[in-house]
């Protein structure tokens, strides 16, 4: 087993790395304050090929694995954990047209969501429908070739930004044989009549990110955009999923990385009863944890990514990713945020931002608890 980056994987670390600080940890503060959404930075993004890192070649993209996705992911987590978030928002759009588009939606799509032009929001959240996906409520029904929409989505990321392609949407099409509902997926762009888009959310954290409540009010839209078989929605969604928990476990390792290298630097540099902090053992003990936590939330993401790469399953892998990778941010955090003491407090200090951030990540892609759940069923409990 070989755990070393081979040189290709060394210099999109690299690279990531370098842009991450240059630009998204320059702007994190800044962006937390405003709440506004750093354009600038994507479309240097869209310059650099990372708008369609896991996209083919054939379409614009980077046609990169997605362990090399993951390592970009990290990076960038590591300089701002909330503007990643809505990234990897959009690689599973772009993840999702290219595994279950038609040909035609590949080549209509594709391409802009790749050079940065679109950014890519799913839809699924609803106000009584979060962790019980089966639970949505929105209607699809096919009148004389379009698909008329009603209901509403809450928490959605992406879809109010002024270069969104508009939602990938679950809704109930019908109903199965069983009598249970027939879910499906279905691309509704923005500036479609009937899609209503409502104010952004205030938030504890996260925000650069466009969070906002969606209305479908009698909105259409032709019966070609259903995304992949007409009642598979729920296996669309457990696609995304599933790379998206690994995405959030690439994103976790960052913060956890990122919690760590605030806090090392300054128990060196903090002095009390005439010397470092770090010195202490009870801190020194806090940031060897941390840098374990570290370790453990990057070789779960690891192994998960890897085995999606090989084309195995990894179900419970990248659920197991995720919640290590979660859980173990939210002890950094804290952690980091005990041995920064009162400074840790002040939002000139970023270990703050990060702790004002950071408890979501046990919340979006699956709570810590239906994590358990997931990984409980797997073992046959």
């Amino acid at each position: 087993m070989d755990f070393s980056l081979s040189e290709e994987q060394k210099i999109v670390r690299e690279s990531a790395r370098k842009f991450a600080q240059e630009y998204l940890a320059a702007y994190a503060e800044e962006g937390e304050e405003t709440g506004k959404w750093p354009y600038h930075i994507w479309n240097k993004m869209a310059e650099l090929g990372y708008t369609g890192v896991i996209v083919p070649e054939e379409y614009g993209g980077g046609g990169m694995s997605y362990f090399n996705s993951i390592l970009i992911m990290e990076e960038f987590a590591r300089a701002d954990d909330s503007f990643t978030t809505s990234y990897q928002v959009h690689n599973i759009i772009c993840d999702m047209f290219n595994k279950l588009g038609t040909p035609e939606q590949k080549k209509t799509y594709l391409p802009m969501l790749a050079s940065g032009e679109k950014m890519g929001a799913f839809a699924l959240t609803e106000p009584n429908a979060g962790s019980d996906a089966s639970g949505v409520q929105t209607r699809a029904e096919l009148v004389n070739g379009e698909w008329v929409i009603n209901g509403t989505k809450i928490f959605i990321t992406n879809a109010g930004l002024d270069n969104s392609l508009g939602v990938v949407l679950m809704c109930v099409t019908g109903q199965r044989p069983d009598g249970r509902k027939e879910i499906s997926s279905i691309l509704v762009p923005k500036g479609t009549p009937g899609f209503i888009i409502g104010n952004k959310f205030r938030k504890v954290g996260w925000n650069i990110m466009d969070t906002r409540e969606l209305s479908f009010e009698d909105c259409r839209v032709p019966e070609s955009n259903l995304i992949g078989a007409r009642g598979k929605g729920l296996a669309n969604a457990l696609h995304g999923l599933n790379l998206g928990r690994i995405d959030f476990g690439a994103i976790g390792t960052g913060v956890c990385q990122a919690a760590l290298d605030y806090s090392l630097p300054y128990a060196k540099q903090r002095h009390q009863f005439g010397k470092p902090i770090s010195s202490f053992q009870a801190v020194a003990f806090m940031l060897a944890d941390m840098q374990v936590n570290t370790e453990l939330a990057r070789m779960a993401t690891w192994k998960a990514v890897w085995l999606k790469d090989q084309g195995l399953p990894h179900d419970t892998e990248a659920t197991m990713a995720k919640l290590v990778a979660s859980e173990m941010a939210v002890r950094n955090v804290d952690m980091g945020f005990q041995i920064h003491g009162g400074y840790g407090f002040m939002k000139e200090y970023p270990i703050s931002r990060l702790y004002r951030n950071v408890k979501i990540l046990t919340i979006g892609e699956g709570t810590s608890e239906v994590c358990r759940i997931v990984i409980s069923r797997a073992l046959g409990c």
